[in-house]
């Protein structure tokens, strides 16, 4: 089993920054990938961010390169998501998922995520 927190979310004007935390807990075995979606109201979850943790690849939605960073800080068991440059359009609730692992072609797949944090809302106005 694998518990996941999101915590960072908040409001904030078009071009600032905000943090998402994902505090892990559980088995490491299945949580070798971890992601970050979100889902907007009346639009499908999406893939933002991807980190296999065994290798250390990254994968990003094109929507979000060079603007999110996905990392892990391994002794705090928490994977985190900057966020720079935010704009309206990122407004969604962000969720962490885990799985026990991850390609390119398929990292953002959401239906093959067990597990799931409860999310955390973030709001960007102009």
């Amino acid at each position: 089993q694998v518990q996941l927190v999101e915590s960072g979310g908040g409001s904030v004007q078009a071009g600032g920054s905000l943090r998402l935390s994902c505090a892990a807990s559980g088995s490491t075995v299945n949580r070798r990938c971890m992601v970050w979606f979100r889902q907007a109201p009346g639009k499908e979850r999406e893939g933002v961010a991807g980190l296999r943790t065994t290798s250390g690849s990254t994968y990003y939605a094109d929507s979000v390169k060079g603007r999110f960073t996905i990392s892990l800080d391994n002794a705090k068991n928490t994977l985190y998501l900057q966020m720079n440059g935010l704009n309206p359009e990122d407004t969604a609730m962000y969720y962490c998922a885990a799985r026990f692992d991850c390609a390119s072609a398929s990292w953002h797949l959401d239906y093959l995520y067990t597990y799931w944090g409860q999310g955390t809302q973030v709001t960007v106005s102009l």
